[in-house]
């Protein structure tokens, strides 16, 4: 009786027939926290306004077209490269049904991997053309991130998607949408560690912004989120078929290099002044 029963409207409201889902909604929010905060970070460390304003035309792009790509290729490859239809389905927010007409559905289906990977190659793109150096770019990315992965899955939660294995845990989740069983949250953990990290690394920021350039802080965004990201796995049901005699699933597979990148960014300063990491006093030179 202390299980929580869970199934809200994936629809907040309607303007007409368009719905507004809880889903887009999310994301929408964490983008834009993430904007505001960037833009805050930008002016406080006196990067001008107009190196700032094409930033988020790039990331909105890089990661939505990422994670959409993402979730059609890493776990849904046998659909969507099987036909020219569902190729297109993974370019659109439709689906062709049966009746042969396309229907809006919004993109159903997008994968935080595939996203990262996107806003790597929209970071490396803005940096080429504006000129910020592009450690400084994702040290200040990885301060902000937590806060939009965090609202992403509180979207997953109202979708009632990415949902736990089976459990008898007092705060258990019975996903009326799925089946009668009592599951894990695992969107809501995975929300409320992503606040958590989110408030470490801001905190840290505050007291060491000399190190922003260095690779500090996108380090331990990446290691940090990833390493939590590897163990909730195990509270998690299998997304896809696949999956199940795996050792590990398609979740924790993609985590191990993003952790490993992550602990070279935080622990490898030779090899990262190599890279052309350095602090921000020289790095933002290149800009005066």
């Amino acid at each position: 009786m202390l299980y929580i029963y869970w199934n809200p409207s994936e629809i907040i409201f309607h303007i007409g027939s368009f719905g507004v889902r809880w889903y887009a909604t999310c994301w929408l929010i964490g983008l834009a926290l993430g904007y505001l905060l960037m833009q805050r970070i930008y002016r406080e460390e006196k990067i001008p306004d107009q190196k700032f304003d094409p930033l988020f035309f790039y990331i909105f792009i890089g990661i939505l077209a990422g994670a959409r790509l993402g979730h059609c290729l890493f776990y849904q490859p046998d659909y969507f490269l099987s036909s020219v239809d569902h190729f297109i389905e993974m370019l659109i927010p439709m689906h062709h049904g049966s009746d042969g007409a396309w229907h809006y559905t919004g993109y159903a289906g997008l994968a935080s991997h595939g996203g990262v990977l996107g806003m790597f190659i929209a970071i490396w793109l803005y940096c080429r053309n504006t000129k910020v150096p592009g450690w400084v770019v994702l040290d200040n990315f990885g301060v902000v991130s937590g806060i939009a992965a965090a609202f992403i899955r509180i979207g997953n939660l109202m979708n009632s998607e990415i949902i736990g294995n089976v459990t008898n845990v007092p705060w258990a989740f019975i996903f009326e949408r799925v089946d009668p069983y009592p599951r894990h949250p695992g969107q809501l953990y995975e929300a409320i560690a992503y606040f958590v990290i989110f408030a470490i690394i801001l905190t840290v920021y505050r007291k060491h912004r000399e190190k922003v350039g260095t690779g500090l802080f996108f380090g331990l965004c990446l290691a940090l989120i990833f390493t939590f990201r590897f163990f909730i796995e195990y509270t998690k049901d299998i997304q896809v078929d696949f999956e199940a005699g795996m050792l590990f699933d398609m979740g924790q597979l993609l985590s191990i290099p993003f952790i490993a990148i992550g602990l070279f960014c935080i622990f490898c300063k030779k090899g990262m002044a190599k890279l052309g990491a350095k602090p921000l006093s020289e790095s933002l030179k290149a800009l005066k």
